[in-house]
């Protein structure tokens, strides 16, 4: 598992002989040569993490660069651009929300964010500054490998979500949510929604293909008071199942995984 210490990972990745077309910037920026299309920067101050994540994500045919802390990471973003960020959070000097919240006013670049205490706080906080996934260290490679894909086919419109860069809109099957003027579209026809029920929505498309709890969701609902048992988040879901759903009863869009929450399906595919 990676997030543990360097020598009790490292032997988790083949003996391979990795290119490097330069030299380290300021001893913080390793370079890379791999062909792929994908550019991804990754931000760890844990230097055994960084190569072992730059080497393996190097494998699976990713350019990759990785820098140390947030300075670092603003020397090399004045000069190149990238597709995907992965932050820790625990980061020197500014830390990985604070990063994440300034790399979100500036482009639409997804970011997944690493963290070794996996709390849920953590999470829902990294949710709401803007970070498409989260990953609580020790982690499986695999496991960030396939997030790592995701987050990028979500990017490209390959995912089932299609979001537009003109109009702040989420397509998804006949459906369009656009954020700007607060409204739901079917084929063209408006969907009426409730205030509640559009926030819901747009919290689900915005984190796709991800289990959300009840309380992860009354959390990123701003200003909602809970009470013990509280089950109204199952209420709006339900009342949003029957704007959305061809067949309520079996959902497609909007799945229950049981014993953990509700998770957003975009290619409309039932469990």
């Amino acid at each position: 598992m990676w997030g543990s210490s360097y020598g009790e990972i490292s032997n988790l990745l083949p003996t391979v002989t990795v290119c490097y077309g330069g030299v380290p910037r300021s001893g913080t920026v390793l370079y890379s040569e791999s062909m792929g299309d994908e550019h991804i920067l990754v931000v760890d101050d844990d230097a055994g993490l960084r190569e072992l994540l730059q080497r393996y994500l190097e494998e699976q045919g990713y350019r990759v660069d990785a820098v140390a802390d947030g300075a670092a990471m603003e020397q090399f973003l004045a000069g190149q651009n990238t597709d995907l960020f992965i932050l820790d959070l625990m980061l020197p000097g500014e830390d990985g929300l604070a990063l994440a919240r300034k790399l979100k006013t500036r482009g639409s670049q997804p970011i997944i964010m690493l963290s070794a205490r996996g709390e849920d706080v953590d999470r829902i906080v990294g949710l709401e500054v803007g970070a498409d996934d989260y990953l609580a260290k020790p982690f499986n490679p695999r496991e960030l490998l396939a997030r790592v894909r995701a987050v990028l086919r979500r990017r490209c419109g390959k995912g089932g979500v299609q979001e537009e860069v003109v109009r702040n809109a989420f397509r998804f099957g006949p459906f369009s949510l656009d954020v700007d003027s607060r409204s739901l579209s079917r084929a063209g026809a408006e969907v009426p929604l409730t205030a509640g029920e559009f926030n819901l929505l747009r919290i689900f498309v915005e984190h796709p293909h991800r289990v959300l709890s009840r309380d992860v969701l009354m959390d990123m609902l701003k200003g909602y008071e809970r009470m013990p048992f509280d089950r109204s988040i199952d209420v709006r879901v339900t009342r949003l199942r029957r704007k959305i759903e061809d067949d309520p009863a079996a959902p497609a869009y909007i799945r229950t995984v049981w014993g953990e929450g509700y998770l957003f399906s975009p290619e409309n595919r039932a469990a």
